[in-house]
């Protein structure tokens, strides 16, 4: 499969594209049901909404399983998957590297208990020599703003920030004016089991608490264009794969 030029314009444009029923269903259940062995048993490494929050709480509330890729075949099969890779060579050049230091997840949103996630860019954490990043999302169930659906800032990608409009965690501040003026054109688009969003790693997004009685999983993996390296010494510079 390939995107349309319209298609490749509105992720240019917007810094996000959604790709409905991209996944096979019986592909997200078997992806699904491994996740939920892996969630269940806990089994490491995993970020837990008390480290994220800093929280020093001893109860362990799963926010995502990390380093997926080397857990179940499944899994590495979907990172691996042929017919988006074509797709992701349109975004970001020929042979594309699948980064195993960020993202790499299964992400939750447990009923009641998951956190917000704040308005932020997922290049804050991350360190190479230009910002040729992107994500892809892919939801195993139903993803709606009560469940913890991702918002995004059309065209933030694009935007030039000081450091005074992000806090110390590097989360868009909501308290300024400008910002508030700029989360304003948030945007949501209901998903679907088996839908995808491509994001731009400077794309601002957004996701509320589940405030339902059903965990949300979902999976993000991230990549980036072949002449855009990691610093050395940093975190980014990790095991990556060639697609």
């Amino acid at each position: 499969m390939k995107l349309t030029n319209k298609q490749i314009a509105e992720f240019n444009t917007n810094g996000f594209l959604l790709l409905k029923n991209f996944a096979d269903h019986k592909l997200c259940d078997a992806i699904l049901l491994k996740a939920q062995e892996h969630l269940d048993k806990q089994i490491q490494p995993i970020e837990s909404e008390e480290e994220y929050l800093r929280s020093g709480i001893s109860n362990v509330t799963i926010r995502r399983l990390r380093q997926v890729y080397d857990r179940e075949d499944i899994f590495k099969e979907w990172m691996r998957n042929k017919e988006i890779a074509p797709i992701i060579e349109q975004l970001l050049g020929k042979e594309p590297k699948l980064l195993l230091a960020h993202h790499n997840s299964i992400m939750t949103k447990l009923p009641h208990k998951s956190s917000i996630t704040t308005w932020h860019q997922d290049i804050r954490y991350w360190h190479y020599e230009n910002d040729e990043l992107l994500s892809v999302w892919l939801s195993l169930g139903d993803e709606f703003l009560e469940n913890g659906l991702l918002e995004f800032i059309p065209g933030s990608h694009k935007l030039d920030f000081t450091p005074e409009q992000f806090d110390e965690r590097s989360s868009f501040r909501d308290d300024l004016k400008g910002n508030q003026a700029i989360i304003a054109k948030r945007v949501h688009y209901n998903l679907s089991q088996g839908d995808i969003v491509l994001f731009h790693a400077k794309t601002l997004h957004y996701a509320h608490q589940n405030e339902t009685d059903k965990a949300k999983i979902s999976f993000v993996y991230s990549l980036r264009s072949a002449s855009n390296h990691p610093l050395k010494n940093t975190r980014s510079d990790f095991k990556e794969i060639s697609l």
